[in-house]
């Protein structure tokens, strides 16, 4: 039996910023229906160390961004207060864009015999892209949350949702997906 877990990437106030103001109401439904049906949730996010000794310059993204963003103390690399976590729920720091990076992802998946991801982040073509990507290589079950991802291009968004992940994973929306919980709960 397939044991599931929502992965909700990068709902950081930073991110946020970035994206359509009716992206975070399908979020927080997508946080509910997990809730409701009992599905594990991991929070990703991305952390970088103080003043980014992480980050190496020749990184066309984490060598620009500046080196007080993304830092525990930036206030804005906190997750939105409408998806935060509650107690039990598992928070996961990454480093780079995959939520597989610069962590203990894989042992958390693992030590609650995970094989079934459904994610959900800001961007479509950043985490998501290449978690869900990580993830089909490391022969998971993957689900992606359409109206859960966002990207700042519409297009993009549109190309890999329609293109390149409906060959590779399951693409769904936070109602479909409520109906096959519903349906297995039945």
């Amino acid at each position: 039996m397939s044991r599931t877990a929502l992965l909700l990437m990068d709902l950081q106030s930073n991110h946020l910023s970035h994206v359509p103001d009716d992206y975070l109401p399908r979020a927080v439904r997508a946080l509910g229906t997990a809730r409701a049906a009992g599905v594990p949730v991991i929070h990703v996010a991305l952390q970088l160390r103080h003043g980014h000794t992480d980050a190496h310059p020749r990184n066309k993204i984490f060598g620009a961004v500046p080196s007080h963003l993304y830092t525990a103390d930036d206030p804005g690399a906190a997750i939105h207060p409408d998806v935060a976590p509650v107690d039990g729920e598992i928070v996961v720091h990454k480093n780079r864009v995959s939520a597989f990076a610069g962590n203990d992802l894989p042992q958390i998946l693992a030590a609650q015999d995970i094989d079934h991801l459904v994610l959900g982040g800001i961007s479509t073509s950043g985490v998501v892209l290449s978690t869900a990507l990580r993830a089909f290589d490391l022969d998971y079950r993957v689900t992606v949350l359409s109206d859960v991802c966002a990207d700042p291009s519409p297009t993009l968004h549109a190309t890999l949702l329609d293109e390149l992940f409906a060959k590779r994973v399951e693409v769904s929306t936070v109602d479909e997906w409520k109906s096959t919980l519903d349906a297995a709960a039945a």
